[in-house]
């Protein structure tokens, strides 16, 4: 690494960490040249990955875009910042598992709603009603219904005791 006080190649590792994901290392550096310190970050370098739109085009994954859908649907909605980037990270890693070089939109779009599911249920019912591009409200009613079933069958306790 070149030191950014006077650009000596020259430096030594005083202390390496793993992130909590296990995807990256913090380090920190020092120069031998001037003494300064500085904090660098090693990540695996992924193969790029394609998204198939539905149209048959291609374009780059973008982890932004990713995150763009789940905060407009998580909007106005007591999610943090956290578990957002944490869900989206979670999604990339299982796409770059998943696939060598293209993945189908549809996927992404999948992926995002098996997450928002389990986060939020107001704002998995937001980003279904857009991506799911109901015709009706007959068929909103029927998705917030379904929800509504899969969380009394949650909420039931598994056991019961006769007295």
């Amino acid at each position: 690494m070149r030191c950014l006080r006077c650009g000596s190649l020259k430096d030594k590792v005083i202390d390496s960490r793993m992130s909590e994901d296990g995807m990256t290392t913090r380090r920190r550096r020092a120069c031998y040249n001037c003494g300064e310190r500085y904090t660098t970050y090693e990540t695996v370098e992924r193969t790029e990955l394609r998204v198939v739109k539905k149209d048959g085009t291609t374009e780059k994954l973008e982890r932004e875009k990713i995150l763009t859908g789940l905060f407009k649907a998580c909007e106005k909605r007591p999610v943090s910042m956290t578990v957002m980037d944490k869900a989206v990270d979670e999604i990339v890693t299982e796409l770059h598992r998943d696939h060598d070089n293209e993945v189908p939109s549809t996927m992404i779009g999948q992926k995002l709603m098996d997450k928002l599911h389990s986060i939020d249920p107001v704002a998995y019912v937001r980003y279904v009603s857009v991506y799911r591009e109901f015709k009706n409200v007959d068929e909103f009613i029927q998705e917030i219904q379904v929800l509504g079933k899969q969380a009394s069958k949650e909420s039931k306790p598994r056991h019961t005791f006769k007295s």
